[in-house]
Protein backbone atom coordinates (compact mmCIF):
# COMPACT_ATOMS: atom_id res chain seq x y z
CA UNK A 1 0.00 0.00 0.00
CA UNK A 2 1.29 3.56 -0.78
CA UNK A 3 1.83 6.08 1.55
CA UNK A 4 -0.38 8.96 1.24
CA UNK A 5 2.27 11.43 0.66
CA UNK A 6 3.41 9.96 -1.99
CA UNK A 7 -0.16 9.81 -4.27
CA UNK A 8 -0.38 13.85 -4.08
CA UNK A 9 -0.24 16.86 -2.33
CA UNK A 10 -1.97 16.79 0.99
CA UNK A 11 -4.05 20.17 -0.52
CA UNK A 12 -5.22 18.14 -3.39
CA UNK A 13 -5.33 14.68 -1.25
CA UNK A 14 -7.66 15.69 1.01
CA UNK A 15 -10.37 16.89 -1.21
CA UNK A 16 -14.03 17.09 0.22
CA UNK A 17 -14.44 13.29 -0.55
CA UNK A 18 -11.38 12.19 1.07
CA UNK A 19 -11.89 14.81 4.20
CA UNK A 20 -15.26 13.33 5.11
CA UNK A 21 -14.30 9.79 4.96
CA UNK A 22 -11.67 10.22 6.95
CA UNK A 23 -13.32 12.33 9.99
CA UNK A 24 -16.16 9.66 9.55
CA UNK A 25 -14.12 6.84 10.40
CA UNK A 26 -14.52 6.01 13.65
CA UNK A 27 -11.11 4.01 13.89
CA UNK A 28 -9.23 6.57 12.72
CA UNK A 29 -10.75 8.80 15.15
CA UNK A 30 -10.06 6.38 18.10
CA UNK A 31 -5.98 6.48 16.97
CA UNK A 32 -6.01 10.16 16.29
CA UNK A 33 -7.14 10.45 20.00
CA UNK A 34 -5.30 7.70 20.94
CA UNK A 35 -1.85 9.93 19.52
CA UNK A 36 -3.27 13.10 20.37
CA UNK A 37 -3.54 12.28 24.40
CA UNK A 38 -0.05 10.67 23.98
CA UNK A 39 1.25 14.08 22.62
CA UNK A 40 -0.18 15.94 25.47
CA UNK A 41 1.34 13.71 27.70
CA UNK A 42 4.58 13.95 26.53
CA UNK A 43 4.67 18.28 26.69
CA UNK A 44 5.23 17.30 30.64
CA UNK A 45 2.52 20.77 31.40
CA UNK A 46 2.05 21.91 34.69
CA UNK A 47 -1.05 22.23 36.32
CA UNK A 48 -1.01 25.78 36.11
CA UNK A 49 -3.17 25.44 32.73
CA UNK A 50 -4.86 26.36 30.95
CA UNK A 51 -2.14 26.72 28.40
CA UNK A 52 -1.99 28.41 24.52
CA UNK A 53 -1.17 25.18 22.47
CA UNK A 54 -0.68 25.12 18.92
CA UNK A 55 -2.22 22.47 16.49
CA UNK A 56 -0.16 21.93 13.31
CA UNK A 57 -1.99 20.05 10.76
CA UNK A 58 -5.31 20.63 12.42
CA UNK A 59 -7.27 18.92 10.18
CA UNK A 60 -10.63 18.43 10.38
CA UNK A 61 -10.34 19.44 14.48
CA UNK A 62 -10.05 15.85 15.90
CA UNK A 63 -7.00 16.59 18.17
CA UNK A 64 -8.45 20.21 18.71
CA UNK A 65 -11.83 18.23 20.23
CA UNK A 66 -9.08 16.20 22.48
CA UNK A 67 -7.53 19.85 23.34
CA UNK A 68 -11.19 21.25 24.03
CA UNK A 69 -11.92 18.50 26.43
CA UNK A 70 -8.60 19.77 28.78
CA UNK A 71 -9.85 22.99 28.69
CA UNK A 72 -6.59 24.48 26.59
CA UNK A 73 -6.81 27.41 24.59
CA UNK A 74 -5.55 26.34 20.79
CA UNK A 75 -5.11 27.52 17.93
CA UNK A 76 -4.95 25.14 14.71
CA UNK A 77 -3.50 25.13 10.98
CA UNK A 78 -3.91 22.99 8.37
CA UNK A 79 -3.30 23.36 4.59
CA UNK A 80 -6.35 21.37 3.04
CA UNK A 81 -9.14 23.56 2.81
CA UNK A 82 -11.66 20.49 3.13
CA UNK A 83 -10.34 19.94 6.22
CA UNK A 84 -10.88 23.32 7.96
CA UNK A 85 -14.14 23.34 6.36
CA UNK A 86 -15.26 20.50 8.53
CA UNK A 87 -13.68 21.40 11.33
CA UNK A 88 -15.19 24.79 10.92
CA UNK A 89 -18.74 23.15 10.69
CA UNK A 90 -18.19 21.33 13.69
CA UNK A 91 -17.91 24.75 15.59
CA UNK A 92 -14.64 23.88 17.33
CA UNK A 93 -12.92 26.04 20.05
CA UNK A 94 -9.82 26.89 18.68
CA UNK A 95 -8.96 29.60 15.93
CA UNK A 96 -8.38 27.64 12.69
CA UNK A 97 -5.64 28.91 9.98
CA UNK A 98 -5.29 27.96 6.23
CA UNK A 99 -0.88 27.78 5.99
CA UNK A 100 1.14 26.07 4.55
CA UNK A 101 3.47 25.14 7.16
CA UNK A 102 6.83 24.84 4.64
CA UNK A 103 6.45 28.31 4.12
CA UNK A 104 6.83 29.30 7.85
CA UNK A 105 4.72 30.92 10.53
CA UNK A 106 4.19 34.57 11.16
CA UNK A 107 2.93 34.36 14.82
CA UNK A 108 4.95 36.87 17.32
CA UNK A 109 7.86 35.38 19.24
CA UNK A 110 6.64 33.46 22.57
CA UNK A 111 3.19 33.14 21.59
CA UNK A 112 2.84 29.16 22.61
CA UNK A 113 3.53 27.12 25.50
CA UNK A 114 3.38 24.02 23.29
CA UNK A 115 2.87 22.62 20.14
CA UNK A 116 1.50 19.20 19.09
CA UNK A 117 0.77 17.59 15.42
CA UNK A 118 -0.01 14.06 14.14
CA UNK A 119 0.57 12.56 11.03
CA UNK A 120 2.36 15.45 9.30
CA UNK A 121 6.08 16.23 9.21
CA UNK A 122 6.39 13.31 6.82
CA UNK A 123 4.89 15.23 4.39
CA UNK A 124 7.37 17.94 4.40
CA UNK A 125 10.00 15.24 3.40
CA UNK A 126 8.21 14.59 0.22
CA UNK A 127 8.92 17.06 -3.42
CA UNK A 128 5.45 16.71 -4.82
CA UNK A 129 6.10 20.36 -6.49
CA UNK A 130 9.45 21.90 -8.48
CA UNK A 131 10.05 24.66 -5.94
CA UNK A 132 8.98 22.32 -2.90
CA UNK A 133 12.49 21.13 -1.65
CA UNK A 134 12.16 19.10 1.69
CA UNK A 135 15.44 21.04 3.48
CA UNK A 136 14.39 24.31 2.79
CA UNK A 137 11.08 23.76 3.83
CA UNK A 138 11.99 21.85 7.25
CA UNK A 139 14.23 24.54 7.80
CA UNK A 140 11.88 27.51 7.35
CA UNK A 141 9.04 25.17 9.48
CA UNK A 142 11.41 24.34 12.42
CA UNK A 143 13.19 27.82 12.99
CA UNK A 144 10.17 30.05 12.64
CA UNK A 145 8.39 27.44 15.10
CA UNK A 146 11.53 27.73 17.26
CA UNK A 147 10.84 31.62 17.70
CA UNK A 148 6.68 31.19 18.01
CA UNK A 149 7.24 29.42 21.25
CA UNK A 150 7.76 30.12 24.34
CA UNK A 151 11.72 29.45 26.42
CA UNK A 152 11.27 25.95 27.69
CA UNK A 153 8.16 24.82 25.83
CA UNK A 154 7.91 21.53 23.72
CA UNK A 155 6.78 20.47 20.28
CA UNK A 156 5.87 16.47 19.91
CA UNK A 157 5.61 15.72 16.33
CA UNK A 158 3.86 12.34 15.96
CA UNK A 159 5.14 11.11 12.42
CA UNK A 160 5.32 8.14 9.97
CA UNK A 161 9.30 7.90 8.96
CA UNK A 162 9.87 6.29 5.85
CA UNK A 163 13.26 5.66 6.90
CA UNK A 164 16.29 6.16 8.88
CA UNK A 165 17.65 8.66 6.40
CA UNK A 166 14.58 10.86 6.88
CA UNK A 167 14.27 10.69 11.00
CA UNK A 168 18.08 11.86 10.51
CA UNK A 169 17.57 14.93 8.68
CA UNK A 170 14.78 16.05 10.31
CA UNK A 171 16.20 15.53 13.43
CA UNK A 172 19.49 17.85 11.89
CA UNK A 173 17.55 20.15 10.66
CA UNK A 174 15.51 20.41 13.85
CA UNK A 175 18.57 20.57 16.12
CA UNK A 176 20.30 23.42 14.03
CA UNK A 177 17.71 25.90 13.96
CA UNK A 178 18.22 25.57 17.88
CA UNK A 179 15.55 23.01 19.83
CA UNK A 180 17.26 20.06 21.65
CA UNK A 181 15.90 17.18 22.11
CA UNK A 182 15.00 13.32 20.37
CA UNK A 183 13.34 10.37 18.98
CA UNK A 184 10.47 8.69 21.37
CA UNK A 185 9.88 5.16 20.40
CA UNK A 186 6.35 3.87 22.13
CA UNK A 187 6.12 -0.08 21.97
CA UNK A 188 9.42 -0.57 19.82
CA UNK A 189 8.90 -4.28 19.72
CA UNK A 190 5.81 -4.20 17.95
CA UNK A 191 5.40 -4.12 14.40
CA UNK A 192 2.04 -2.90 14.90
CA UNK A 193 1.57 -0.94 17.58
CA UNK A 194 4.85 0.85 16.99
CA UNK A 195 4.93 4.87 17.46
CA UNK A 196 7.17 7.55 16.51
CA UNK A 197 7.09 10.56 18.36
CA UNK A 198 9.75 13.83 17.94
CA UNK A 199 10.10 15.66 20.99
CA UNK A 200 11.95 18.94 20.57
CA UNK A 201 12.90 21.61 23.57
CA UNK A 202 12.71 25.08 22.80
CA UNK A 203 15.30 26.31 25.14
CA UNK A 204 16.26 25.47 28.24
CA UNK A 205 13.61 25.20 31.07
CA UNK A 206 12.05 27.13 33.85
CA UNK A 207 14.43 27.43 36.76
CA UNK A 208 13.60 24.09 38.87
CA UNK A 209 12.37 21.81 36.10
CA UNK A 210 14.53 19.73 33.82
CA UNK A 211 14.39 18.81 30.83
CA UNK A 212 14.69 15.09 30.39
CA UNK A 213 13.85 12.98 27.06
CA UNK A 214 10.30 11.08 28.28
CA UNK A 215 10.81 6.98 27.79
CA UNK A 216 8.60 5.13 25.01
CA UNK A 217 5.99 2.66 26.35
CA UNK A 218 6.76 -0.81 26.76
CA UNK A 219 10.25 0.07 26.03
CA UNK A 220 11.70 -0.68 29.55
CA UNK A 221 12.90 -3.81 29.71
CA UNK A 222 13.46 -3.97 26.03
CA UNK A 223 16.62 -2.33 25.90
CA UNK A 224 18.57 -3.91 28.90
CA UNK A 225 17.45 -8.01 28.83
CA UNK A 226 16.85 -10.60 26.15
CA UNK A 227 14.68 -13.57 26.28
CA UNK A 228 15.97 -16.76 26.24
CA UNK A 229 13.84 -19.92 25.62
CA UNK A 230 15.17 -23.50 25.17
CA UNK A 231 12.06 -24.59 23.99
CA UNK A 232 13.77 -26.06 20.44
CA UNK A 233 15.99 -27.99 23.17
CA UNK A 234 13.92 -29.63 25.07
CA UNK A 235 11.74 -30.37 22.06
CA UNK A 236 14.83 -32.63 20.58
CA UNK A 237 15.27 -34.14 23.77
CA UNK A 238 11.20 -34.90 24.55
CA UNK A 239 11.17 -37.88 22.29
CA UNK A 240 8.75 -40.22 22.39
CA UNK A 241 7.89 -39.57 26.17
CA UNK A 242 7.04 -36.22 25.88
CA UNK A 243 3.43 -35.11 24.96
CA UNK A 244 4.27 -33.48 21.49
CA UNK A 245 5.99 -36.26 19.25
CA UNK A 246 9.38 -35.18 17.76
CA UNK A 247 9.60 -34.00 14.33
CA UNK A 248 10.74 -36.50 11.58
CA UNK A 249 9.34 -39.59 14.52
CA UNK A 250 7.37 -42.47 13.41
CA UNK A 251 5.15 -41.22 15.45
CA UNK A 252 4.81 -37.80 14.75
CA UNK A 253 4.27 -39.29 10.97
CA UNK A 254 1.43 -40.71 12.27
CA UNK A 255 0.16 -37.99 13.78
CA UNK A 256 -0.06 -35.60 10.70
CA UNK A 257 -1.16 -39.10 8.43
CA UNK A 258 -4.47 -38.91 11.40
CA UNK A 259 -4.82 -35.80 11.06
CA UNK A 260 -4.89 -35.10 7.20
CA UNK A 261 -7.31 -38.29 7.25
CA UNK A 262 -9.77 -36.11 9.50
CA UNK A 263 -9.67 -33.46 7.78
CA UNK A 264 -10.64 -35.23 4.48
CA UNK A 265 -7.69 -35.19 2.87
CA UNK A 266 -7.26 -37.67 -0.04
CA UNK A 267 -4.17 -39.79 -1.31
CA UNK A 268 -2.82 -40.08 2.27
CA UNK A 269 0.18 -43.09 2.49
CA UNK A 270 -1.30 -45.69 4.74
CA UNK A 271 0.43 -46.94 7.86
CA UNK A 272 2.71 -50.13 7.72
CA UNK A 273 5.78 -51.53 10.07
CA UNK A 274 8.15 -49.27 7.60
CA UNK A 275 6.25 -46.05 8.40
CA UNK A 276 9.36 -43.58 9.97
CA UNK A 277 12.10 -46.08 9.75
CA UNK A 278 15.28 -44.48 8.81
CA UNK A 279 16.72 -46.01 5.49
CA UNK A 280 20.17 -46.43 4.71
CA UNK A 281 22.43 -44.31 2.53
CA UNK A 282 22.77 -45.09 -0.87
CA UNK A 283 25.89 -45.54 -2.59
Amino acid sequence: MSRPEHIAPPEFFYNETEAKKYTGNSRIAAIQAEMTLRAVELLCLGDEGPYYLLDIGCGSGLSGEILDEDEHIWAGMDIAPSMLDIAADKDVEGDLFLQDIGQGMGFRPGTFDGAISVSVLQWLCNADKTENRPRYRLQRFFSTLFMSLQRGARAIFQFYPENDLQIEMIMGIAMKCGFTGGLVVDFPNSKKARKFYLCLFAGQAAPGRKQELPQGLGSEEADSSVAYTDARIQTKKRGKKGRKPAKDTASWILHKKELSRKRGKEDVPLDSKYTGRKRRPKF
